[in-house]
């Protein structure tokens, strides 16, 4: 089976695989991987999707970007084990620490998305960042309780900002659907935050340097690719180094 690359992380020096075949048990909404409109449709041709040794020389690989690394993770682990340079993307707070690698770890998945984060009472050494899925409307609820308890333990916070393709949750009444405007992200269009709305939500943040914006700038003025970012290597070595 012949590896295809995401078009996001094309250019940045991260190349992302997937071992598993079949869907994510997650069932996050909006999640592009199991909408249909993901870069490896079809799912069941496509799947799993691991590069070759000679595509990740020098480039570190992004375990994940779609599924989770905690589901039936000895596979996982076992698939990527000759990767030399990797990090783990999961929604799944257990046992972080058993992973051989830097791990992402989600806070808010799914049915947690506008509700309390994932706080962790022991911060794994291997954490490299958490990740808050981030709308204008859940600024109170979830992403500023997520920043101040894991800013505090100085582990790094990206948020990333959501975009919806069918429509927006019950949460987003018309004064947040106007942050919004339809547009294409890479891919697809979706209804996506614009700049300004963007802005607005970082600027609560310009004072702490543990807080990140997942694309270099968000809205209809910047570029969601990797290659415009990189808070995932940046953080990749980070952790490295804290690990040695």
């Amino acid at each position: 089976m012949s590896y295809i690359e995401n078009p996001k992380t094309k250019g940045s020096g991260i190349i992302a695989c997937i071992p598993h075949g079949g869907m994510c048990p997650i069932k996050c909404d909006d999640c592009f991987f199991q909408s249909g409109r993901s870069y490896l449709e079809p799912l069941g041709k496509n799947l799993p999707n691991m590069p070759s040794e000679d595509i990740i020389a020098g480039r570190v690989i992004r375990v994940n970007d779609g599924n989770d690394s905690n589901n039936r993770r000895s596979l996982v682990i076992e698939s990527t084990k000759h990767y030399p340079m990797k990090f783990y993307n999961t929604s799944i707070s257990n046992d972080i620490e058993s992973f051989d690698a830097p791990v992402v770890l989600t806070v808010n998945p799914s049915n947690r998305t506008d509700g309390e984060p994932v706080m962790l009472n022991d911060i794994p050494n291997n954490l490299m960042f958490v990740r808050v899925r981030t709308n204008t409307w859940n600024l109170d609820t979830t992403v500023l309780p997520a920043v101040d308890y894991y800013s505090k333990r100085e582990i790094p916070v990206v948020l990333t900002f959501m975009a919806y393709y069918n429509k927006f949750p019950d949460g987003a009444d018309a004064y947040h659907q106007c942050n919004y405007i339809f547009r294409e992200r890479t891919l697809n269009k979706y209804y996506a935050i614009t700049t300004n709305a963007w802005r607005c939500v970082m600027a609560l943040f310009e004072d702490n340097i543990w807080v990140h914006s997942c694309g270099k700038i968000e809205g209809e003025k910047g570029k969601t690719s990797c290659r415009h970012c990189g808070n995932c290597l940046r953080e990749y070595y980070a952790t490295m180094e804290r690990m040695r």
